[in-house]
């Protein structure tokens, strides 16, 4: 690791950023995050960030699915140029009751290395950039990653538009509500063109670094991943007059579709996950007449990931169930040769794989030169109020993104 720490200036502006942000969306019941896309919490996160941009000069721009940037130099004269910019940055949403560093920590450490990069005196030789990127954690409409899918044309702009949350809200009736025009949705190869390079900074979600023994990493690849949502048909009826035998309960296909899934997830060594369920009409003492769940599944290898959800599909078949595949991530190799240049800039540090998806991810493999840095988390705990990293060590991976800029858009060497 680089001995290069953060000065007194930046660790006083990630320190304030990190305060600014710690009670948006925070659910004093259960100490966890609720920061959804397209909501009056979004909303402040979005205010929030343009008003960093605008306090360090920086130029804020707003794509086709409403991702920030915040651009220090022209990108489009970089990209008359031939040279396209450096961008950093990850996104501010969560995931139900989520910790407060997926995410923000990627957000608020790109803006303190800018003013670590400005305060050593250096003027880049081209564009730095930092966005925002809207809708990571599909917690709301359930697709991960859509700001950087819609954009890179992995999401279709229809498709988007017609997402619902729980209550039936679509993404469309939400873009409209946030004074958003859901009709600009769709590919942006515009916005894309000015990406020369992309590094996203981000809390490890697991504890390699910490058994490892240091403070930042770079990333090297990520899992293959998708997600299934799985309706099953029933029949209500009454739970205290109704025999066994004659019943049509959602809940026994429900059932098996998650025992299925574990079971043929550690068959294949992958993972698998049913995190989230919605059962109508809901009520104790009544029979569901449908039940709907999502399926998480990630591995290593994509063709044993796709044998979990055929595993599953075949047993709910027994029950009339539909599988409709949501989204798709294959396996997204970072760029081997960025990736080794970052881990030697800064002293040799790990490189280490993910199974968590990322907007990086998506980027990668929209053909933009991509890698990550992972900030040590000591408990390994993410998507929860216990995810946790150390001041000292978020100071480090200031300092290291810090050190990536300076590398990758600093003067060229004499």
């Amino acid at each position: 690791m680089s001995n290069r720490s953060a000065s007194p200036g930046g660790t006083l502006a990630f320190r304030r950023m990190w305060a600014d942000l710690e009670t948006v969306g925070l659910d004093a019941d259960t100490g966890g995050y609720r920061r959804f896309a397209w909501t009056r919490t979004d909303h402040d996160l979005r205010e929030w960030f343009a008003g960093e941009a605008q306090a360090r000069g920086l130029d804020l721009t707003t794509d086709r699915m409403g991702n920030q940037w915040a651009w220090w130099g022209d990108p489009d004269a970089a990209v008359a140029a031939g040279d396209p910019g450096l961008v950093l940055g990850s996104h501010l949403d969560s995931v139900p009751d989520g910790g407060a560093f997926d995410g923000p920590l990627g957000v608020v450490s790109a803006l303190a290395a800018i003013d670590e990069v400005r305060a050593s005196g250096l003027t880049p030789s081209r564009p730095v950039g930092v966005v925002n990127f809207a809708d990571e954690e599909g917690a709301r409409f359930g697709v991960a990653c859509a700001g950087s899918r819609v954009i890179t044309g992995v999401l279709s702009p229809d498709r988007a538009r017609g997402l619902k949350d729980a209550d039936g809200v679509t993404m469309a009736e939400a873009l409209r509500a946030s004074g958003r025009d859901p009709h600009e949705l769709g590919p942006d190869p515009e916005t894309l063109a000015r990406v020369g390079t992309f590094v996203e900074l981000h809390v490890e979600q697991g504890r390699l670094l910490d058994d490892l023994g240091h403070a930042v990493g770079v990333g090297s690849d990520i899992w293959p991943h998708g997600r299934w949502r799985i309706d099953v048909p029933g029949e209500a009826n009454h739970a205290g007059t109704t025999a066994l035998d004659v019943r049509e309960d959602a809940m026994l296909g429900l059932a098996a579709a998650i025992i299925s899934a574990r079971r043929s997830a550690e068959e294949h060594s992958c993972l698998a996950t049913v995190g989230k369920v919605d059962v109508v009409p809901g009520g104790v003492n009544a029979i569901a007449s449908c039940a709907t769940a999502w399926l998480d599944a990630r591995g290593a290898d994509p063709d044993a990931v796709r044998r979990v959800v055929a595993d599953v599909r075949d047993v709910v078949a027994d029950f009339d169930a539909l599988v409709t595949e949501e989204s798709w991530t294959p396996v997204t190799d970072f760029d081997p040769v960025l990736t080794r240049r970052l881990a030697t800039l800064l002293g040799g540090v790990p490189v280490i794989g993910t199974g968590a998806g990322h907007d990086a991810g998506i980027l990668a493999n929209a053909g933009v030169p991509t890698t990550m840095l992972f900030v040590r988390n000591p408990t390994g705990v993410s998507h929860s109020p216990d995810e946790w990293a150390s001041a000292d060590d978020c100071l480090s991976g200031v300092a290291a993104l810090a050190t990536v800029v300076a590398d990758l858009a600093g003067p060229p060497a004499a």
